[in-house]
């Protein structure tokens, strides 16, 4: 069952919207070689706390983090820990969210650490711009599928691939609600959309295969073939007046 939401709850969640995108500019802030994923999983939640709100991500399904942090061949799920340090080059995906006043926000940003290589900004710039062509896309009348299938067109069309195996959802109350929103699919299928939608759409873009493993940590999702992967989110809301960025608090990030 999707669940709509009306502009009330809407109005509600922009305030867990705003909690998550402010505690992801603290992040990127953070970001620089010699620091932990720790140092900065530890600022998310001091941050989130402060606002009044709860980490989402901390305790969910056992997951023992305010934020999935993961570096480089990493895709998603990257567990905080005192002995990850980023270095010069790499790429850096921190993915968390804030539960206030009983609604959910969720947002991901990949972030380079300091001089990346052109392979690697190419990469992240895909990978935001194939989430702006999802949103294009989202639109009352069309179907769940025309949202998938323009972000996919925009990954392809710059020879990467999208992951298949972990897709967008519906987000309200719970962190994960219907829809599933896959970030691939064919124009004209699919569910229709609908005015009250609030949906977390989150492509998840490889440099290679679209092929990911899980590691025995449980958590970490890795590229099969050990090249890069981008994640970029964020919770939306479809209105009768358009498209709503629930947790885009600067432009342009």
């Amino acid at each position: 069952m999707i669940h709509l939401k009306n502009s009330a709850q809407i109005a509600a969640m922009k305030d867990a919207g705003r909690i998550t995108g402010e505690a992801l500019l603290v992040a990127r802030d953070m970001v620089r070689p010699g620091i932990t994923t720790y140092e900065i999983d530890e600022a998310i939640r001091r941050y989130i706390e402060k606002c009044g709100a709860k980490p989402a991500f901390l305790g969910y399904g056992g997951f023992p983090g305010s934020a999935c942090i993961s570096i480089n061949d990493e895709v998603i799920h990257g567990i905080p820990s005192k002995t990850r340090v980023l270095q010069e080059g790499d790429i850096v995906k921190i993915d968390t969210g804030a539960t206030y006043r009983g609604y959910v926000g969720d947002s991901a940003r990949t972030i380079p650490v300091g001089k990346v290589s052109e392979t690697a900004r190419k990469l992240i710039e895909v990978t935001r711009d194939s989430f702006w062509a999802g949103i294009e896309a989202l639109q009352i009348g069309n179907r769940l599928g025309d949202v998938g299938a323009a972000i996919d067109g925009v990954v392809r069309q710059n020879g990467f691939s999208t992951v298949r195996r972990y897709v967008g959802h519906g987000i309200g109350t719970d962190m994960h609600e219907s829809p599933d929103v896959p970030n691939y699919g064919t124009p004209g299928r699919g569910i229709r959309l609908c005015a009250g939608m609030v949906l977390a759409i989150e492509p998840m873009v490889n440099v290679g295969t679209f092929e990911v493993k899980e590691l025995s940590d449980g958590w970490t999702v890795k590229t099969l073939d050990g090249q890069l992967s981008a994640h970029y989110e964020n919770t939306v809301a479809l209105t009768s007046e358009g498209v709503l960025i629930l947790t885009e608090v600067e432009k342009g990030f």
